[in-house]
């Protein structure tokens, strides 16, 4: 069975390169721009891994995260924060993230994460 991964980011440029590197790797792959569409596309698409930004304008990673676990039936769904040097600390206080990784990253060690996280969950 095919895997299913929301990516929420607001850079188009971050999803041009992401998007077509999962796809090639066998993944389905659903994307939203803001946290807000974020949410309406768990509840839609109920993906199996979720790749989160953090720096977003209306909703930002960490709004997502919290709105998310209301929801209940997701707060199990592995999420990978993308984010920037200087927000790394503030991510180990996001209760649900498994991992993350910096901007700029290499595909292939998303890719890596991304089956790993998968297999454990």
């Amino acid at each position: 069975m095919t895997k299913k991964v929301l990516i929420i980011d607001d850079d188009a440029n971050s999803l041009k390169i992401v998007t077509p590197r999962l796809k090639e790797a066998g993944y389905a792959v659903v994307t939203a721009s803001d946290g807000e569409a974020g949410l309406k596309k768990v509840q839609a698409e109920k993906p199996d891994l979720i790749i989160l930004d953090i720096a977003m304008p209306e909703m930002d990673g960490f709004t997502f995260v919290q709105e998310l676990k209301k929801v209940g039936a997701f707060d199990k769904t592995p999420i990978i924060v993308l984010t920037a040097k200087d927000e790394m600390q503030d991510i180990f206080e996001i209760e649900g993230v498994k991992d993350y990784i910096a901007k700029p990253f290499n595909t292939n060690d998303l890719l890596g994460r991304i089956k790993k996280l998968l297999k454990e969950s």
